[in-house]
């Protein structure tokens, strides 16, 4: 196993891990996008941007692992400007972030909690396409869904996710 401690003179860890979490209630007339992947559903995500709960727990987990503000902070629903906006301009800010640290990903993991649509039949595009927007093989990132048996979450979509960055190497100051 490599060595985790930052090199002498160093004070960055050569990983970092972050956590995200997000969740969406579902609602009529709205397209469902998950991962960036439109879904066909008679309902989509409500959210003050397009909803896309995995793309926000992945844009927080970025974000909370170089210690930067959350995505609610830097894109606040309050602000008009980010009605409706594709997730994927907070993922690209996250992402910019993550490299201004001197860090890039180097994998995600990540679990939906929700009823319906069943996810399975779109993991596969699903992964492709995180794995674009991250620039990563898509072996390097991890889904599962699951339902929300007990939960009394059938009307939500829930998004857990786990980031690993790690240092990027003779990077110049």
């Amino acid at each position: 196993m490599k060595n985790l401690k930052p090199k002498p003179g160093s004070s960055k860890p050569a990983v970092r891990i972050g956590y995200g979490f997000d969740s969406h209630e579902f609602r009529p007339g709205i397209p469902l996008r998950i991962g960036g992947v439109a879904l066909a559903h008679d309902k989509g995500l409500g959210g003050h941007s397009d909803g896309d709960v995995l793309l926000h727990g992945i844009t927080d987990a970025l974000l909370g692992a170089v210690a930067a503000p959350d995505i609610g902070a830097l894109f606040p629903p309050s602000d008009p400007r980010w009605k409706g906006a594709d997730s994927v301009i907070f993922l690209r800010e996250a992402l910019k972030r993550v490299r201004v640290a001197g860090y890039k990903v180097a994998n995600i993991d990540a679990s939906l909690i929700l009823t319906a649509p069943k996810i399975g039949p779109h993991a596969a595009a699903i992964r492709v396409r995180v794995a674009e927007l991250l620039g990563v093989h898509r072996d390097c990132v991890g889904l599962k869904a699951k339902t929300p048996e007990g939960l009394n979450l059938d009307h939500a979509a829930v998004a857990h996710v786990a980031v690993l960055l790690e240092r990027v190497r003779g990077r110049k100051k």
